[in-house]
């Protein structure tokens, strides 16, 4: 009768856990599929249009009659967060064009889903004004240097072909990062430096510097890219302009509120307010979905990439930059 009671209490025991480990199952499936389907994840990093969104909020008050929320997740550069695309742990980010003719060039899954106002002022080739340096044609045979595949590395590129040289008449250097670049330019391993802001306008504020490209027009827009995972731009086209039409509110207000932009980004980045100050006022805010015009720009560069080097393959942007 023990043997028989035990053996009762332990089938009761065994059934009792089974029924717990698919009810648990099944409340983490429903669960799961809700979060999946009610949050858009969107990559960030400091100091950029998403920043500022993130700060304003727009975005989840347009989003908030549909029922998502937004998740955000910081990443410290671009390449990381276009890794977040190809892995699809976001679903929406921003980066530089240079860095969307890379992940082209090697396959990647993305799709640009809109683009940020030019800003050309934004980039720059400078030297020191000791350097006895004082014309783009005496960098010929010089050292440069850049962060490869930049976009102040294409700009500078235009800049060496519009006084007739070439991207094989000077030594590029690479550093590291930016800051790398600034410490080789200070101590003079490098001839010449192209950075970008805000990095760009802390060496103009801070060093005397010469700027060859101020005020040129090189035909270099100079945009950032708002990128997607394939799925997330296919499946909700209504979202992706959503959050395009939310970003450019965004820049709106930034337009017209420089002084806390530049509070703002000075704060998340930790580099002096005169310095931000400087990036923002030389910069018009703005985005907008992708057009013919963006294309031809993107395709531009890309074909310079291939021209110099920096990319194994001819591409064809468009198969990835969907006219909205």
């Amino acid at each position: 009768m023990i043997i028989k009671k035990s053996k009762l209490v332990l089938g009761f025991v065994l059934l009792m856990s089974a029924l717990l480990i698919i009810t648990g199952c099944g409340s983490s499936k429903t669960s799961s599929d809700s979060k999946d389907t009610k949050v858009i994840k969107i990559g960030y990093q400091k100091g950029n249009t998403l920043n500022i969104l993130k700060e304003s909020g727009f975005l989840e008050e347009a989003l908030e009659k549909d029922g998502y929320k937004v998740e955000w997740k910081l990443f410290t550069h671009g390449g990381t967060l276009l890794e977040g695309i190809y892995s699809k742990s976001i679903d929406f980010g921003h980066a530089a064009d240079g860095s969307g003719i890379f992940a082209q060039a090697s396959g990647k899954p993305l799709v640009y889903a809109g683009a940020d106002a030019p800003n050309p002022e934004g980039v720059g080739l400078m030297v020191l004004k000791d350097s006895g340096i004082t014309s783009i044609e005496q960098l010929k045979g010089k050292k440069i240097g850049v962060l490869k595949g930049g976009n102040h590395h294409y700009l500078t590129v235009l800049a060496l072909e519009s006084v007739g040289l070439s991207a094989d008449d000077v030594q590029w250097v690479y550093p590291e990062d930016a800051a790398q670049g600034r410490s080789l330019f200070e101590t003079k391993e490098v001839d010449a430096l192209a950075s970008y802001d805000p990095f760009f306008a802390g060496i103009e504020t801070e060093l005397d510097t010469i700027t060859f490209t101020e005020n040129k027009d090189y035909g270099y827009p100079n945009r950032t890219f708002y990128y997607a995972t394939p799925d997330f731009s296919k499946n909700h086209p209504d979202l992706v302009k959503t959050i395009i039409d939310a970003i450019d509110k965004s820049d709106q207000w930034a337009n017209e509120n420089k002084d806390e932009v530049t509070a703002l980004l000075s704060k998340a980045l930790g580099i002096n307010e005169k310095i931000i100050a400087k990036a923002v006022e030389r910069r018009t805010y703005g985005a907008t979905p992708i057009t013919q015009e963006i294309i031809d720009a993107q395709q531009k560069q890309a074909d310079k990439y291939f021209e110099i080097g920096l990319i194994p393959k001819k591409l064809d942007v468009s198969k990835d930059m969907p006219i909205q």
